[in-house]
């Protein structure tokens, strides 16, 4: 648990047992596949955004664990269907769901755990919460495939790299902070703010994520260094490497993601350092960080609103 966890720790206790509770399903294999992720843990962030950005905003009742809830299972459906499009066997240091039950169950689970979160959504109540939860995994759902369809094409530019993780990975977080501003009854101007603050933390998130497949280390990652070069994915630290490095060190970048090909990992580590593609992209991922806090001006200077601070700078000072 870190440090912005314990300022909504009663919170997200609940949002952990509501979890649990909305898991139940006659099918045992639903269940076991739930429980399984669910204690795999995960830093949560999603969720944590919905509960920081409706206590900064001063909300005291009860929806915003439910909605906290629908946030991880979104997110938890979308991981189920990534590992399987990836072929990935390990997440946060442990077996994929594929990888232990196989490809089939990872997937209608992940399609379970959607339907329940719409479930959930229609109990709440609330169309503008549904509109922007429907939007925002429509929208997922279109990165997903447009990261697939850029897979093995070393021709991708830095900005339809940006646009993809836009769409797979910020969207949700702007959604999470955007709903607890609709429950909460933000001003115009709070609502666009903590979008904004949702949309620049994923943005970072994603890039440090990016940076720390080149720079990280399996234990630590709980995931296998260099498994976007495996799968061919052109994130921006190979994109800019490309771009500042020689044509031989370009081209050996660009065979290894056409094929996706791993072998070549320490030349290629050793291309994306020199060129300064790391910094590159945690330079890029700063920014936005600080984007994040600019948004955070609207909000009353509480407990919850410095939280979100400290979740800015975690999102750039991260190792997993």
């Amino acid at each position: 648990m870190l440090p912005f966890h314990d300022t909504v720790k009663e919170d997200f206790a609940a949002v952990n047992q509501l979890i649990i509770d909305q898991l139940h399903s006659d099918v045992e294999l639903v269940e076991s596949i739930g429980h399984y992720l669910v204690e795999a843990g995960g830093k949560r962030l999603r969720p944590l955004m919905v509960l920081l950005s409706a206590r900064a905003l001063n909300y005291t009742g009860e929806q915003h664990l439910n909605l906290a809830a629908i946030i991880e299972f979104i997110h938890t459906a979308t991981l189920l269907h990534d590992d399987v499009v990836d072929m990935s066997n390990l997440r946060r240091g442990k077996l994929t769901a594929n990888a232990q039950w196989g490809n089939a169950p990872s997937v209608l689970v992940g399609d379970f755990l959607y339907s329940r979160a719409f479930q959930m959504m229609v109990a709440i109540g609330n169309m503008e919460v549904m509109a922007i939860l429907s939007n925002a995994t429509n929208i997922i759902s279109e990165g997903e495939v447009q990261q697939l369809v850029n897979a093995k094409n070393p021709d991708i530019g830095e900005a339809e790299y940006l646009t993809v993780i836009d769409k797979k990975t910020a969207v949700l977080f702007a959604a999470a902070c955007e709903i607890a501003a609709v429950l909460s009854g933000a001003t115009p101007e709070q609502r666009r703010a903590l979008r904004a603050y949702g949309h620049h933390i994923g943005m970072a998130f994603q890039l440090v994520d990016d940076a720390l497949d080149y720079t990280g280390d399996a234990a630590t990652l709980g995931k296998n260094v260099g498994d976007d070069l495996a799968e061919g994915k052109p994130t921006l630290p190979l994109i800019h490497a490309m771009s500042k490095g020689s044509s031989d060190q370009s081209e050996l970048i660009a065979q290894a993601i056409r094929a996706g090909d791993a072998s070549q990992l320490e030349a290629i580590l050793e291309v994306v350092t020199t060129t300064g593609a790391i910094t590159y992209t945690l330079d890029c991922a700063r920014e936005h960080v600080s984007e994040a806090k600019k948004q955070l001006d609207t909000l009353m200077d509480n407990r919850y609103s410095q939280a979100m601070v400290q979740v800015a700078e975690f999102a750039l000072a991260r190792q997993y």
